[in-house]
């Protein structure tokens, strides 16, 4: 299948919201309610604009993955979980490298699918941090592709 990335516009910022709460609940099973609660205002408000986004969708519409990137770094990744396991990931990311210029990215270290994902891909851990960005003790792996 071949998936269409387009621009995602301000008006979509809700629905990408859904899928990353969608996503973050099928597997990020090492937060708390609090936390996503936390982060869903934050992901909305400030987060998505600090990021050039681009997502996909079905052919209805619907936004099944999107990425943020910025300065070379790849900031978000989410895939609605009814669509994992239909290369719309290794699409999206694809992508990110090739037209964005993508070379980073972190990962939270307990999200062992995903350290998984961008290993197979060509990235490796360049370094480690005990909290995540918002000091939260979730440790976060620095990977970076390898050329």
């Amino acid at each position: 299948m071949h998936y269409k990335i387009d621009e995602v516009k301000k008006y979509e910022y809700k629905e990408l919201v859904n899928v990353w709460e969608a996503s973050v609940r099928a597997t990020h099973h090492f937060l708390k309610e609090e936390d996503i609660l936390y982060f869903k205002p934050l992901i909305l408000n400030t987060y998505l604009d600090a990021v050039e986004l681009k997502s996909t969708k079905t052919e209805s519409g619907k936004i099944i993955g999107f990425l943020g990137v910025a300065e070379q770094n790849l900031e978000m990744l989410f895939i609605h979980p009814e669509y994992r396991g239909k290369q719309i990931g290794k699409t999206l990311l694809n992508y990110s490298i090739e037209k964005m210029n993508v070379i980073k990215v972190d990962v939270n270290e307990q999200n062992e699918q995903a350290v998984g994902f961008y290993k197979k891909c060509g990235f490796e851990i360049s370094s480690r941090s005990e909290s995540d960005p918002s000091g939260k003790p979730y440790p976060i792996l620095h990977m970076e592709l390898k050329h």
